[in-house]
């Protein structure tokens, strides 16, 4: 391979990160929470939620049964492409929908979460294949996108202000400058597609039995812990540690996902309470989502994700699990304050981000580098779990006001499985290689 093809390897993780930025617009979703409670809107926290956990759902779903499959098929491009095309007329469609809920549940939730199934596996699948030598660092780059991306699009409708220090002084913002939720979609449906289709262009495998230069597959037991052994879905889904990771990732995505859609009602009703103006409030729980939480969100995938690489995934997995369980349940506790609210936001985010360096490295370590672009979606299924029972029973507990039984069972949960990671290990390979 010549050195100019070497370097083309990182035009993929450029493209990888422009088609990333652009799917974490789901994680932007509080930007819009409070707008749909109010007129013309009028929807319950509840129903917000649900417009949030139906994309979550449908993301994990069609990556699963959909995405991972064609793209080996046909290429990452071409899967991608098609990917920012549908999320870009899901939010067309959510915003020619006016105020009704049944609209925006299909075009932003259904269409909008199939867009970025569609979308999110292939630059994955991609870079595991052009950096078996940095797996935890690529996916984290790959990814990162996503966590950061919820910083641009969330930070577009209100200004890009960070607490004491706005960046962008007499703007406020598309929402203050008028527009309405229904054309921002509009606006942000239009970019999504645009982009995708643009970061797709180097979005392509590397040719058959590609190795970068000076690196060797490790070979006998080592193999078997750094993706030298291929397990079909089938195989690998009769495995205990696909259980372990799935219902671990579970339990991560639905308390970081829970606190993404529900950040900016719940830190709203806390300082409220706490006797913290309507106004103050509405800018700290916007800075705390918009700042702390994508911010930390985007460097805890390629932080975790580097770390592992030197601690080991299984290792890595059980710490971040921990940590987050307890932060889940401080939050509760320190949400009413200002830094009490951006500390727990930040450590969540950076926990949350997380997830998606370790579990696709994981899943290529344990089951494969050859076939993560088709056993990975299946990991993610756990993603699509999480994201049904932890928004909301955020929402549930927001309407009755009774969030701490929405922090605590979550926290518990992430250190349960935790401690059972404490068990990974390589899976044995019985069939014939």
């Amino acid at each position: 391979m010549s050195d100019s093809k070497v370097m083309n390897r990182w035009w993929v993780v450029v493209g990888g990160i422009i088609i990333q930025l652009c799917l974490g617009a789901i994680y932007a979703w509080s930007a819009f929470t409070k707008k749909l409670e109010s007129a013309p809107f009028l929807f319950s926290k509840t129903q917000t939620q649900i417009i949030f956990s139906v994309g979550l759902l449908s993301f994990a779903v069609v990556m699963a049964l959909i995405a991972g499959n064609w793209q080996k098929k046909v290429g990452p491009r071409k899967v991608s492409i098609v990917g920012g095309i549908v999320l870009g007329i899901g939010y067309i469609i959510g915003g020619l929908s006016g105020s009704n809920f049944w609209g925006i549940l299909i075009g932003i939730g259904l269409l909008g979460g199939a867009g970025i199934g569609l979308g999110y596996v292939c630059p994955i699948a991609a870079l595991v294949k052009w950096f078996p030598d940095k797996k935890g660092l690529i996916t984290g780059l790959a990814v990162a996108g996503f966590g950061f991306g919820a910083l641009i699009w969330i930070k577009l409708t209100s200004g890009f202000v960070f607490g004491p220090v706005n960046l962008t002084p007499g703007w406020a913002g598309l929402f203050g400058m008028g527009w309405s939720v229904s054309k921002v979609f509009v606006l942000y449906g239009i970019l999504f597609a645009i982009l995708v289709i643009l970061g797709s262009i180097p979005l392509v495998n590397p040719p058959e039995g590609w190795k970068p230069e000076g690196w060797n597959p490790p070979a006998g037991a080592a193999a078997s812990a750094s993706g030298g052994k291929d397990f079909s879905v089938t195989e690998m889904v009769k495995t205990p540690q696909y259980w372990i990771l799935f219902l671990t990732f579970a339990v991560g995505a639905m308390a970081g996902l829970m606190v993404i859609g529900i950040i900016k009602q719940f830190g709203m009703d806390a300082l409220i309470t706490n006797n913290v103006a309507q106004e103050k409030a509405d800018i700290i729980t916007g800075t705390a989502m918009g700042l702390f939480y994508a911010l930390l969100n985007g460097f805890g995938r390629i932080i975790w994700g580097s770390a592992s690489d030197k601690l080991g995934r299984r290792n890595s997995i059980v710490l971040m699990s921990i940590l987050q369980g307890i932060m889940m349940i401080a939050f509760y506790f320190i949400g009413g304050k200002e830094i009490g609210l951006y500390i727990g936001a930040a450590i969540i985010g950076f926990n949350f981000g997380g997830n998606f360096a370790l579990f696709p490295a994981a899943t290529a370590d344990y089951f494969g580098n050859k076939n993560v672009g088709t056993n990975y979606p299946w990991v993610f299924m756990a993603y699509g779990l999480g994201g049904i029972v932890g928004p909301i029973l955020g929402g549930k507990m927001g309407d009755a006001k009774i969030w701490m039984w929405a922090f605590i069972p979550a926290g518990v949960a992430c250190v349960v499985m935790g401690l059972v990671s404490l068990m990974l290990r390589p899976p044995s390979f019985d069939k014939e290689t």
